[in-house]
């Protein structure tokens, strides 16, 4: 009953999302890659076809569906040749909940340091944050108009309350219990009937005649009559015109942005902040949700703040968005979109290979515990979090590794089955280098001249001089360690050290970076090999 359960919520899900499911094909994804990553075509068109399967998968039947597993891949490469950047870039082509982790940072269950399954908590944490951002921007045109009607409340207290009813004196309310048979009195039926004139006042009148009765009847009805005449009605109606007048002359120049500057009084809420730790375990979430638990049951998260209106606006904005979403809706979306589509990149993979004879001693001692414990994560296993569990059995984990120490074969044989795709990166060169500096739409040349262009310093590099550059930082990568693309922020900063200190007091002119230029600032530092070892 639960399978089919789940089965109709992923049907739902595929059917939600069906608009960009024939978004991207293969051939697109490259080209979107190739706009901010240089080379690596083996790389890309595995991840292309990767994220296509997981998309052809969803356009399945459900019970075919839930067969197929997503094909893992393993990155292969020296640092900076864009493993990274390739995995962050997919994800965010495919619109998918994205988390980046490095392996060092997880230790076998029983020492200090992260258990594994904290990584799909993170992942559920970042699908939490862009469904609900997604969520609060589908709402901004309401949250904006609840939050001008609170600002405008502070501004002019009392004037968008109701002006309340006048109080009526409490009537006298005959409620029967049941059913009443009057009988004649003692005197044949000419005497006066108790009970009848105990029912009609509604009190007790055992001891009274029927004149008494009477008499306080009347006087509730002259009380009532007194009531439902107002003192002045028009002073109040003139009153609340009035006030409705200045406030809509104080909406009016709150629109226009003249009272951005005023001060306000707000009460804004805070969240319980407790110092970060680890512990041993997987319990670290549970402690924290049940601490953050405490405090909102003692009430210590409220606080008055003078504001200005601009930032008062921003508070009361979100304030009123989070109000207008439905966390359970979020919670389900974001779980659903994190099982069928989130990504997981684990870094530094190669870090926990032990080199050589399994199971020694020192650094090693807790390397392959945790390839012990990523093994289950990776096959397909339950996750507890705040959220709810989560299942991991189509997340799709990337993992990368430089293994210039150790080998892909260092890792136990369970956990290279569970990445059956495997991509050699390759070293970058000089000409690769060249195409970084100048082709993605981030290129470090365009970065570094839209920086000092807020200075009013343009900067202008000549074909000659990113040659240049791109011939000095495969250089020193052949000489030193190689880095691969991260020498070409060291080789910039390095050249534009000296314009970028002074470029307030030159400003405005303009600066042509030449060869001529590039050889003067690098080219001794270059040469100069235990100098170039520590700056470069």
């Amino acid at each position: 009953m639960s399978s089919q359960h789940t089965g109709k919520k992923n049907d739902l899900f595929v059917k939600k999302n069906e608009k960009n499911l024939d978004r991207l094909t293969p051939r697109e994804i490259v080209a979107e890659l190739d706009k901010y990553i240089v080379g690596q075509k083996k790389a890309k068109r595995a991840v292309a076809v990767a994220l296509r399967n997981r998309i052809r998968r969803l356009k399945l039947e459900s019970d075919m569906r839930e067969d197929i597993a997503p094909k893992n891949i393993l990155m292969i490469g020296p640092t900076g040749v864009g493993k990274t950047e390739i995995a962050r870039r997919l994800a965010k082509l495919a619109g998918s909940p994205f988390i980046k982790v490095e392996a060092t940072k997880y230790t076998e269950v029983g020492y200090v340091g992260r258990d594994v399954e904290s990584m799909i908590r993170d992942l559920m944490a970042a699908g939490i944050q862009m469904v609900k951002q997604e969520m609060q921007e589908s709402v901004t045109v309401e949250a904006e108009k609840r939050a001008e009607e609170a600002l405008l409340d502070l501004l002019l207290p009392g004037t968008g309350k109701k002006r309340k009813e006048p109080k009526t004196q409490p009537r006298p309310v005959v409620r029967p219990v049941g059913t009443f048979s009057i009988n004649p009195d003692t005197n044949g039926g000419t005497g006066p009937s108790l009970m009848g004139a105990a029912i009609q006042v509604g009190i007790p009148s055992i001891f009274r005649n029927t004149d008494d009765a009477g008499t306080g009847q009347e006087e509730v009805e002259d009380q009532e009559a007194k009531d439902a005449v107002p003192e002045d009605p028009g002073s109040e109606e003139g009153a609340s015109g009035k006030d409705a007048s200045t406030r809509e002359k104080f909406r009016t120049m709150l629109r226009e942005g003249k009272l951005e500057d005023k001060i306000v009084e707000i009460t804004v809420t805070q969240n319980p902040q407790f110092p970060a730790f680890e512990m041993m375990g997987g319990g670290l979430e549970d402690l924290e949700s049940s601490l953050s638990g405490i405090a909102g049951f003692f009430g210590g998260g409220k606080k008055k703040k003078l504001l200005t209106v601009s930032r008062a606006r921003e508070i009361l904005k979100a304030e009123e968005s989070e109000k207008l979403i439905d966390r359970d809706r979020v919670s389900d979306e974001a779980r659903q979109r994190v099982e069928e589509t989130g990504i997981v990149f684990i870094d530094e993979i190669d870090k926990i290979a032990v080199k050589g004879e399994r199971g020694g001693g020192g650094p090693d001692v807790s390397r392959e515990g945790v390839q012990r414990d990523i093994l289950p994560i990776v096959e397909g296993a339950t996750v507890n979090t705040k959220w709810g569990p989560v299942n991991t059995d189509h997340i799709l984990f990337v993992a990368a590794g430089a293994f210039n120490v150790s080998k892909p074969s260092d890792l136990i044989p369970e956990l290279q089955g569970r990445f059956p795709l495997r991509v050699e990166l390759d070293s970058l060169g000089k000409e690769d280098f060249l195409r970084i500096l100048t082709e993605p739409k981030n290129a470090l040349t365009k970065q570094y001249t839209d920086l000092l262009a807020t200075e009013q310093v343009d900067i202008d590099f000549t074909p000659d001089a990113v040659e240049r550059l791109a011939a000095l930082a495969a250089e020193v990568n052949s000489r030193l360690e190689n880095i691969g693309a991260r020498r070409l922020h060291t080789i910039m900063e390095a050249l534009l050290e000296e314009l970028s200190f002074e470029a307030p007091d030159i400003a405005p002119t303009k600066i042509t970076i030449t060869e001529a230029y590039v050889n003067e600032k690098l080219t001794d530092l270059v040469m100069d090999h235990d100098l170039g070892r520590y700056i470069l």
